[in-house]
């Protein structure tokens, strides 16, 4: 049987250190809640002897049944001048009545001295004296020993004997944190080691900060080593450079180490948590993260594209679905058959016999064009398959442009935006025509198109009326011609079940915009028809 190993979440205490980074206290449980589903351990979700905020989430999750995870309240060994009982944190941590309480203590000789102004015997009383009396309270003591690792370097009886006060006051875990983030994957494992055999019945836990860009590494080697417990958080959250990012541990333990730590159906979910939590903290999903990204998975050389569709296991190094994640093929200027044949056959284009041989190859042609032209398909899926039903003659579009014009006027304080669209007429009859006024150029033109389609277009009004910006990216291509550069932009749209990017270029950036405005409504329509 695969040896066993704790994953101990501190996204909701250490995470939230990142600069920027709060959340509300319904935001905290949500997360908890979420990381339960997950299948972690335990979950750290604050220090409720430093604000209020974290007292009230471990009263809210009162009310809640977790199904794996067992909640951990963090503290610090009580100060010198006071008894443990008396310490205001040290009950606080009693009050909130989570089963598992970790306690942070000094093991490096400058810290105690420098910042805790203690002696070094005073110290090793403080540590023995608050897990002792923690332990004694019928809480499950975990004991981070803040610097460890450093510590150990300095002084390495001392910082040896800060955890025997701990297991002597009843600590159920020696946790070594890599506070400053300084050591290497090598140098962590011979410590882990030592600790190990200084104190074999006791279960060893890694805490590493990612300053070195090492935490992955420092908390899986610590694991080789004999760690049995390891503490970090989502997508690495956390203060400077961050923690150790569990979600390229987790998978890096089952998948690559064979060790059990979540089962397999928790960890497909690995993508979806890791983009859910980001959404909570309002921080973009970082796309080329490791397992999760949306580019973690995704191919773009043509020599590339076309050995992962005979075999993905040339260029994945595991399969995407096992975490949650999926393949994606990229369309670029180093596109070969094998990415269009594949994009094709996905909107339900066969291309390979023998008389699309021509077609295919004057697809390839078209595509070097537009990407040489600025457009940028691969971050632009529905663009892409718009461009492809408009070369082969499948797409009869929705909307025809005779002429639009946009007038942006400072009045006063403000500025305001006004738009005039017409398009083409269907026959006779005055052209269609609407105008109006918006907070911007772009904005004036998306109401005055929406003015326009449900009277053309009366049963599609609902389907449109569900289409929304989501997102709105502008880039200049070829700054050194200043205000005259070509400009790309990008939107995303969504119709509340699915999201889509649409591109335009052009050297007017309302031009680009239009582009890619109508692409965003135009392929709406086609999702509409496919879905019926």
């Amino acid at each position: 049987m695969a040896k066993r190993i704790e994953i101990y979440d501190t996204t909701l205490r250490d995470g939230m250190q990142r600069e920027g980074m709060s959340v509300s206290v319904d935001e905290k449980v949500q997360i908890a809640l979420r990381l339960d589903r997950l299948g972690v351990h335990y979950i750290e979700g604050g220090f409720p002897g430093s604000n209020p905020k974290d007292v009230e989430f471990y009263q809210k999750m009162a009310g809640h049944r977790l199904r794996t995870a067992r909640l951990a309240a963090f503290g610090m060994t009580h100060r010198k001048d006071l008894t443990p009982a008396k310490d205001p944190m040290v009950r606080e941590l009693l009050k909130v009545n989570t089963p598992v309480v970790a306690i942070v203590g000094k093991s490096w000789k400058l810290h105690t001295v420098k910042v805790l102004r203690v002696s070094l015997h005073e110290n090793l009383k403080l540590i023995s004296s608050t897990v002792g009396y923690l332990a004694k309270k019928g809480r499950e003591v975990f004991f981070d020993a803040e610097h460890f690792f450093d510590g150990f370097r300095d002084d390495r009886e001392y910082a040896l004997q800060t955890l025997r006060e701990a297991v002597e006051g009843g600590a159920a875990r020696l946790v070594l944190c890599d506070t400053n983030g300084a050591t290497l994957p090598g140098e962590a494992a011979e410590m882990v080691r030592a600790v190990r055999r200084e104190f074999p019945e006791v279960p060893v836990g890694i805490h590493a900060h990612n300053d070195s860009d090492c935490a992955v590494a420092v908390s899986l080697m610590a694991v080789e080593a004999g760690a049995t417990q390891v503490q970090g958080t989502v997508n690495g959250y956390g203060e400077r450079c961050g923690n150790a990012n569990l979600i390229s541990v987790v998978p890096a333990l089952k998948l690559k180490m064979g060790l059990d730590c979540v089962t397999d159906r928790r960890l497909a979910e690995l993508t979806e948590t890791s983009h859910y939590v980001a959404e909570v903290v309002n921080v973009s999903p970082e796309t080329h993260q490791p397992y999760v990204g949306e580019n973690a998975f995704a191919h773009k050389g043509g020599l590339h594209v076309s050995a992962a569709l005979r075999d993905a296991r040339t260029f994945e190094h595991v399969d995407p679905a096992l975490v949650g994640n999926k393949q994606r093929i990229l369309v670029s200027e180093l596109a070969g058959r094998a990415t269009v044949l594949k994009k094709a056959a996905e909107m339900g284009i066969d291309l390979t016999g023998d008389r699309d041989k021509e077609t295919l190859g004057r697809l390839l042609k078209r595509l070097k064009e537009k990407e040489h032209a600025g457009y940028h398909y691969e971050v632009a899926d529905a663009s892409f398959e718009l461009f492809l039903r408009r070369e082969l003659g499948l797409h009869k579009p929705i909307i025809e442009l005779d002429n639009f014009r946009v007038i942006v006027q400072k009045r006063k304080s403000a500025v305001i935006s006004e738009a005039k669209i017409v398009l083409k007429g269907n026959g006779g009859g005055e052209l269609p025509i609407a105008f109006s006024e918006g907070n911007g150029p772009v904005n004036a033109l998306d109401i005055a198109l929406r003015k326009l389609l449900p009277s053309r277009f009366p049963k599609l009004v609902d389907e449109l009326s569900r289409i929304h910006l989501v997102n709105y990216k502008v880039r200049i291509l070829n700054e050194h011609k200043g205000t005259g550069a070509v400009t790309r932009v990008l939107l995303d749209s969504s119709d509340g079940q699915d999201t889509w990017g649409t591109i335009g270029v052009s050297e007017n950036i309302i031009e680009a915009s239009w582009e890619a405005l109508v692409d965003s409504i135009e392929y709406g329509m086609v999702k509409r028809h496919r879905r019926r």
